[in-house]
């Protein structure tokens, strides 16, 4: 594994680089970029994925967001879906700088929120041969609509009359407000969901818990993240393959079924029998289906 860093406009990011058993840097190979979900850095489940992807013959990228974990950006922790889409591209750029990497057959990986950022950016990123997500939520739908997507618009609105008042108080020098992604230990009740308190175990707890995955967020992101889409034009313009994975049993399937049935063909659906949403994060045998099932996925189309 090396650390690099790469930048995406004005702010260095960086990242954690794998490469295949007895890599020679003459040679050229097929990469791959690997997005983490919101709230997490490149350490935890994008690092176990680049890594097991790396093993199959891929090099693999994984690295943290902007104003995220080691990358740079003010202010800290802030999810701006916007520049989570171009430090994809900005990814891309930096797998086109290195001789090794063959620049034909590059793919995409994101895990959760980066599952849909990824879709988001091939899109328009016609370098990007291949695209996967894992528990890919379009992270705008899931704070318009919910996590099942029973959310109402009255709270949606309820909510972004809130951040309004928060920006012109922040404005006039309150300190900035922090959200956090999933439940505290102290704010667990028998009336969480189980899913919720699976999030918690594994950002909270040593499952996975990092130092620089501190579940905080600018209260002020939500605006920027409630009118982002990622799936609006996934039937116009997304015109590489595609491969969806998602637990059986995740709160958030309903997205992997919405842009599954948006996506042209080719097109490719797992639905990992038993798993739920963070299931798909690190715990096997889920893990490795997912592998076996992008293993064949990117060998036919990288």
């Amino acid at each position: 594994m090396k650390h690099v860093t790469f930048k995406n406009n004005q702010l260095t990011i960086v990242g954690n680089m794998y490469f295949p058993q007895d890599f020679n840097e003459s040679l050229t190979y097929p990469a791959i970029v690997v997005g983490h979900p919101a709230g997490g850095v490149k350490e935890q489940t994008a690092g176990l994925y680049a890594e097991r992807l790396a093993q199959l013959g891929y090099v693999t990228l994984a690295y943290d967001a902007s104003y995220q974990g080691e990358s740079e950006g003010q202010p800290r922790q802030l999810e701006d879906p916007h520049a989570r889409v171009e430090d994809i591209r900005a990814a891309v750029d930096y797998f086109t700088t290195l001789s090794y990497i063959d620049n034909d057959r590059i793919g995409l990986l994101g895990i959760c929120a980066s599952g849909a950022y990824v879709i988001k950016a091939a899109q328009t990123d016609k370098r990007v041969k291949a695209v996967a997500g894992i528990s890919a939520s379009d992270i705008g739908q899931i704070f318009r609509y919910g996590w099942t997507g029973d959310q109402s618009l009255q709270d949606t609105l309820n909510t972004l009359a809130q951040v309004s008042s928060e920006r012109t108080a922040e404005a006039n020098g309150q300190e900035m407000q922090t959200i956090g992604f999933v439940p505290e230990a102290d704010e667990i009740t028998e009336e969480t969901p189980q899913e919720m308190k699976d999030g918690h175990e594994y950002y909270r707890t040593p499952r996975a818990n990092h130092p620089r995955a501190n579940n905080k967020i600018p209260f002020i992101s939500f605006d920027r993240i409630i009118e982002f889409t990622a799936f609006d034009l996934v039937s116009e313009l997304l015109t590489q393959p595609l491969l969806v994975i998602a637990g059986s049993e995740a709160g958030t399937r309903w997205l992997t079924e919405q842009v599954y049935d948006k996506a042209n063909e080719p097109k490719e659906v797992l639905y990992v029998e038993g798993a739920n949403h963070f299931d798909m994060y690190d715990k096997e045998p889920y893990v490795t289906e997912a592998v076996d099932k992008m293993e064949t996925f990117f060998k036919q189309y990288l």
